[in-house]
């Protein structure tokens, strides 16, 4: 991954390149624009990861440019910091109200600027790592967790890898919103039964689309996935029509207009555990997760398969 990318806007030219040769040395690509239209042009043709705004600026001020970047939803979670040489509240709150982040005072201490910089760029961070259909950590969240299991010896753990089958089908016939209502329920039902069954720091992540992960301690395997797997089979009922339930499947057709029938949605969980076995890194995990996968899906119905293999 490549440096964050911050744009300063200011039309103090002096500033920003105070400014640039500062947060350049953290290691940041920094750009500077003097203007609004300059600042436009640099924010659309490369979206930067963060904008040092200044309040005082020609033809368009800071607050509005503010709000034109909060309104669009290409730059509406870039975080912005207001740049203001005033001090007063009225300007801060002024900042704040129109969808700033945090403000800095000039003159300013390098070393505040730094830290500010710092700590919004991992906030954007964070919340770009969730998943915003179910609130849950995503793919850059799932990763480090797993690194950090993997890289401590001393603790055993076990990794729940699941997957909807059948949920393209059932997409097909019933629409994508449905498909996220579906998707909804079983973040929750996860979420709630390892709250429930498993231990106080147990992990629950969503990977993308209709899988998700949960990462908890070998003891907890069998009686976290034997409850997912009951709450989902009858809970999954309700998501059908009336006709379909009737007839114990769903029906589709394929590109030539052939009728094809499709079970229910079903889950599988694939678990991957180092109580057995040495893990040497978190792409083993992964590797090993694709075989259960595999293997739990060759299997009808819900279920929960396990690598027994001690090498």
């Amino acid at each position: 991954m490549g440096a964050s990318k911050i744009l300063v806007v200011d039309d103090d030219k002096f500033m920003v390149r105070v400014i640039s040769d500062c947060l350049q040395k953290e290691g940041y690509d920094v750009k500077g624009a003097y203007d609004f239209n300059t600042a436009m042009g640099k924010i659309y043709e490369t979206t930067p990861d963060l904008v040092l705004l200044d309040i005082v600026l020609p033809k368009m001020n800071g607050y509005e440019i503010c709000r034109l970047l909060r309104n669009d939803t290409r730059t509406s979670h870039v975080p912005i910091i207001m740049l203001t040489s005033k001090g007063l509240v009225e300007d801060k709150v002024a900042g704040l109200e129109a969808g700033a982040d945090d403000y800095i005072t000039k003159p300013f201490d390098n070393l505040e600027l730094i830290a500010r910089v710092k700590t919004h760029l991992r906030r954007a961070k964070q919340e770009k790592s969730f998943n915003p259909l179910t609130g849950l950590p995503g793919n850059i969240l799932i990763e480090e967790e797993i690194k950090q299991k993997v890289n401590n010896d001393k603790k055993k753990f076990a990794v729940l890898y699941i997957d909807l089958d059948n949920f393209k089908a059932f997409n097909d016939v019933y629409g994508f919103l449905r498909g996220d209502e579906v998707i909804k329920f079983v973040a929750h039902m996860v979420d709630r039964k390892v709250k429930e069954l498993g231990n106080p720091d147990d992990f629950i992540g969503h990977i993308g689309g209709d899988d998700f992960i949960t990462i908890t301690t070998p003891d907890k395997i069998d009686v976290i996935c034997k409850a997912i797997i009951k709450d989902f089979d009858s809970g999954i009922l309700t998501f059908y029509m009336q006709e379909d339930c009737k007839r114990g499947f769903i029906v589709t057709r394929d590109r030539s207009n052939q009728e094809i029938q499709y079970p229910f949605i079903s889950l599988s969980i694939a678990v991957v555990s180092n109580e057995r076995k040495y893990i040497e890194n978190h792409w083993q995990v992964a590797e090993i997760a694709a075989e259960m996968k595999k293997y739990a899906k060759s299997k009808a119905g819900s279920v929960y398969v396990k690598d027994r293999r001690v090498r």
